[in-house]
């Protein structure tokens, strides 16, 4: 029974769920002390039933937690769902704020502007209500600027565990030389 409770958890948690926040609510539902080694046997279970139904979804870590996703091979269709979903594109100029922001974080607005040389406030709004970014605070220099970092969602919208999983700009710039043909020194 452990294991429906723990599938039911995944499956209604709008993010992937960390293991301690499955326990946390184990714990207070069944009012039982639940061990993490149970917890991991029943998620190993679930991830297994997935795989010999041969379902479309999959038991996944993600981002430091587990979360229901569609297998790769729906990737044409779901692909299909997004070009009709289109209109939740992230723009060019937001692209370019996310990634300053998810190298940078956390950021002040005026940095974001300094980097790309253009006023941002509608970019960072959109990535705001998008949940892509949040609000970490404010940073111990004149005027207390607002401090932007990466939020949950952003981890699990682009399907990393957490932000060391993202590319590092000295391999980002080889590969772009060697597609333009130049040698990396």
């Amino acid at each position: 029974m452990i294991e429906q409770y723990i599938e039911a958890l995944i499956f209604a948690s709008d993010a992937s769920i960390r293991l301690e926040e499955i326990i946390l609510c184990l714990q207070a539902a069944l009012e039982q002390d639940i061990k993490d080694d149970d917890v991991e046997r029943a998620i190993q279970n679930i991830q297994k039933k997935y795989r010999d139904q041969n379902s479309a979804l999959e038991l996944v870590k993600i981002s430091g937690g587990y979360q229901f996703l569609t297998r790769k091979e729906m990737l044409p269709i779901i692909n299909q769902l997004h070009i009709h979903k289109s209109k939740k594109k992230l723009s060019q100029s937001a692209l370019e704020t996310l990634a300053i922001i998810a190298y940078r974080q956390p950021i002040t607005k005026l940095e974001i502007e300094q980097i790309r040389g253009v006023n941002c406030d509608y970019t960072v709004q959109k990535l705001l209500e998008k949940d892509l970014i949040s609000i970490a605070g404010k940073a111990e220099t004149p005027g207390r600027p607002i401090l932007y970092d990466l939020s949950q969602y952003f981890l699990d919208y682009f399907g990393i565990n957490n932000v060391s999983d993202l590319p590092h700009l000295k391999d980002i710039e080889t590969q772009s030389e060697h597609e333009v043909g130049e040698k990396p020194e």
